[in-house]
């Protein structure tokens, strides 16, 4: 039985960035320290700073007072007005890459474009994304939907920092056919396309590929529609505990590949019960009957 770890699985930059700052406030601050919205998507880290004095604030009336921290998938300028309003400290922890989005699609707005956005509609960084439109924005999920837009003159197409390449390129194919001038702009961050490149290339030559991180992550989920569509036997598991024997049968070579948001302690667990699995199984083999 042989075990593979993709290459670049675990927190990516942003997030890494992201909780270093959100740990650095809650020592240096006194009183409430919130986030607005789970700091990454993922239930153990979430539950790890709950503990440490870090609360996680479902909705922006949730938070009164003290300091907020903005997360790693930004937040509209909206929410910056409410949140100076009522007098908060504001620290902000958006990913870098996902401001230059931000900054990219104000540009565009600016000069009049219309921009559409190649993303899941509720998630987070697409809320922040559509804030900076200035009203010019179309979020845009799938091909189907791009080809359903009405022709245009020009118009822009940009994705969410996290999307899955294969899609992008699709719904960017279906604009072309609408539109006479297509400006194009792949803000799929580097980290993302190298993570969903060497989870595909894994997929290829292992018999079971676990995706290990969290279910309201968008950028592990993309990772296993990217693995299902090479490898039927993905499985996208949250846990180590969510390994089952019937999972592993007749296997191996073993893959293992996580989101953004996944950190090393949930892979190496991942590891660790697929060896135990397997030495279980193997002394029940051995026992004379």
């Amino acid at each position: 039985m042989e075990i593979i770890i993709a290459q670049n699985t675990g927190l990516c930059y942003g997030v890494k960035r992201a909780l270093r700052i959100v740990h650095e406030t809650r020592r240096r601050r006194e009183g409430r320290v919130s986030t607005l919205g789970d700091l990454i998507h993922n239930p153990q880290v979430i539950e790890d700073l709950r503990q440490k004095g870090i609360e996680a604030a479902g909705e922006l009336n949730e938070i009164q007072e003290g300091t907020v921290v903005i997360r790693s998938h930004g937040v509209s300028p909206e929410v910056y007005g409410t949140l100076r309003k009522r007098d908060l400290e504001i620290v902000d922890a958006t990913c870098p890459i996902v401001k230059r989005i931000q900054k990219l699609v104000a540009r565009l707005a600016k000069e009049g474009l219309e921009i559409v956005i190649v993303g899941d509609p509720e998630h987070p960084e697409i809320k922040g994304l559509i804030g900076y439109s200035r009203d010019h924005g179309r979020i845009v999920a799938g091909e189907d939907e791009a080809a359903r837009l009405p022709r245009r003159k020009t118009r822009a197409v940009l994705a969410q920092s996290t999307q899955d390449l294969f899609l992008f390129e699709r719904v960017t194919g279906a604009l072309i056919e609408k539109t006479a001038e297509l400006q194009v702009y792949n803000t799929i961050c580097q980290s993302t396309q190298v993570r969903q490149r060497a989870t595909s290339e894994l997929a290829a030559k292992v018999d079971v590929l676990f995706i290990v991180g969290g279910r309201t992550s968008s950028n592990t989920r993309k990772l296993y529609e990217i693995s299902r569509r090479i490898l039927p036997r993905t499985y996208f598991i949250e846990n180590a505990d969510q390994i089952k024997p019937r999972m592993l049968h007749g296997a191996q070579t073993i893959g293992i590949s996580g989101g953004a948001s996944t950190p090393p302690e949930a892979i190496e667990a991942a590891v660790a019960k697929i060896q135990r699995t397997f030495e279980q199984h193997h002394l029940e083999e051995s026992r004379p009957q």
